[in-house]
């Protein structure tokens, strides 16, 4: 075959960064235009690993090398005990809502925060905080508001606009508040701890849900018609909800205190937060459709979540033979200019990038490029605090920078126009026959894209905020 076609001289002189590029290019286009990140990527790769040992060692030898390469890569990266987090985060939170937890949330949220200008919307962010420690997908809270939230805010005269984009906002905070299947994700393409960056995700979660709080309670003062605050409840009914709310606190409390004692691995963390869900869930009544609906749902959400991982495998070794990365990052590190403006021009990108991808798929897409820039950009993998650019070393650069991604990663869930948690909300509320069209959900969500951005300068200025509860580890 060689002698057919000479793939060698063929290629000769041809550069293979250059080919990335192109390809990687091919790539954005292929996903804007609708091609899922998990075939696109595969496809890319692919296609770039064949040129690549075509030109080295011709058409046929290089066909074959690429083709193992190919089918080796996602197997033994995906294989990692670290990525059996994923599923068992997912599960506890299709459990828990399966089992109907976080109905006793929402209600013991409106009896102690609903006097509050908004009140109703107040509460729907701290019942989605309080259910994001205990759900991997930010998808799945929001589904599960949509249908308890929205019809009582309604029913109290809230905008429904305003309604809609508060739970498709709140959902976004699965993604930040551990256990988290994002940040999983991130840990494992940066091959950093996954222990410190769950731990590290609690405190700017808090933040972040205390900031969508007090735009709430300064939109509902300013605008008296967006809903009414719910008052009446007296102390003793507020006390009489805490009890529904004890599985999921005690759940969170065996997760993270597991793991920040050392007594058990994310891993292990996470299977046994599933089994004490699931042993609550039964004691609440939990039969088997709700059982097996969790289980279905849980296994379609890993399913698509490991099939992107597997695609962009795929795609970043081809990067790494074409030194893709290492050569942005060199470029980053070379500029003139201070550290933290061409940080925000990273974080610029992934606003743009988060109107046309999702969430995992924008990340796992670009962090094979972009993270190693943000460690040059700090000084390189070897910097001391003392000498590095942003002021840390490369392992809480690496937290840092993944708290900050992830929430930056949280902004296209509710941008235009492939804002899934929007799409989401307005789909559960139309099957419930709910007065909610996409555009409204839109609407009502624009404002909290600018509390995103006030949270992720307060992480910025103070990244101590990120970093103290895993330096406690």
């Amino acid at each position: 075959m060689d002698n057919l076609i000479d793939m060698k001289a063929l290629m000769e002189g041809v550069d293979i960064f250059t080919v990335s590029l192109w390809l990687s290019g091919l790539l954005v286009v292929m996903v804007i235009i609708g091609v899922r990140v998990a075939f696109a990527t595969a496809f890319i790769g692919m296609l770039g690993l064949c040129l690549f040992f075509m030109q080295k060692q011709g058409f046929d030898r290089g066909l074959i090398t690429a083709m193992k390469l190919a089918g080796q890569v996602p197997h033994s990266k995906s294989t990692t005990y670290a990525l059996s987090l994923i599923p068992t985060f997912i599960l506890i939170g299709y459990l828990a809502y399966y089992a109907g937890l976080t109905q006793f949330l929402f209600e013991a949220a409106k009896r102690w925060v609903g006097w509050l200008p908004g009140g109703m919307g107040v509460a729907t962010v701290f019942a989605t905080a309080g259910f994001a420690a205990v759900s991997g997908a930010s998808v799945a809270t929001s589904a599960v508001f949509a249908r308890i939230a929205i019809p009582e805010m309604l029913k109290l005269g809230y905008d429904k606009r305003f309604a809609a984009g508060v739970v498709a906002a709140g959902g976004t905070l699965a993604s930040l508040i551990p256990p988290s299947a994002i940040l999983v994700i991130y840990a494992i393409i940066v091959e950093q701890s996954v222990g410190k960056l769950l731990l590290a995700g609690f405190v700017p979660g808090a933040v972040s849900a205390l900031i969508y709080a007090g735009l709430i309670i300064g939109m509902a003062r300013y605008r008296k018609d967006l809903g009414p605050p719910v008052r009446g409840f007296t102390w003793g009914q507020r006390f009489a909800s805490l009890p529904g709310t004890i599985p999921i606190i005690f759940v969170v409390f065996v997760i993270v205190y597991s793991i920040y004692f050392g007594w058990a691995t994310p891993t292990e963390a996470g299977a046994l937060g599933a089994f004490v869900v699931l042993v609550m869930a039964l004691w609440h009544g939990m039969k088997w459709p709700q059982l097996k609906g969790a289980l279905m749902e849980s296994a379609k959400l890993t399913v698509m979540i490991f099939t992107m991982i597997w695609g962009v495998l795929i795609y970043v070794r081809f990067l790494g033979f074409a030194k893709l990365p290492q050569t942005f990052a060199d470029w980053i590190s070379g500029l003139e200019q201070p550290a933290y403006v061409t940080l925000l021009c990273i974080l610029g990108a992934y606003v743009i990038l988060g109107m046309f991808m999702d969430a995992i798929g924008m990340l796992i897409l670009t962090l094979p490029v972009t993270f190693p820039a943000v460690i040059a950009l700090n000084g390189g993998p070897d910097v001391t605090r003392e000498m590095a650019a942003l002021g840390m070393t490369s392992e809480e650069c690496a937290i840092w920078f993944g708290i900050i991604v992830v929430k930056m990663a949280e902004l296209c869930l509710i941008t235009p126009p492939i804002g899934l948690n929007c799409f989401v909300v307005a789909g559960v509320a139309q099957d419930d026959k709910l007065p909610i069209s996409v555009q409204d959900v839109f609407r009502g969500a624009s404002p909290f894209f600018a509390a995103d951005v006030v949270t992720v300068a307060v992480l910025i200025a103070f990244p101590g905020i990120v970093l103290w509860l895993p330096s406690l580890l």
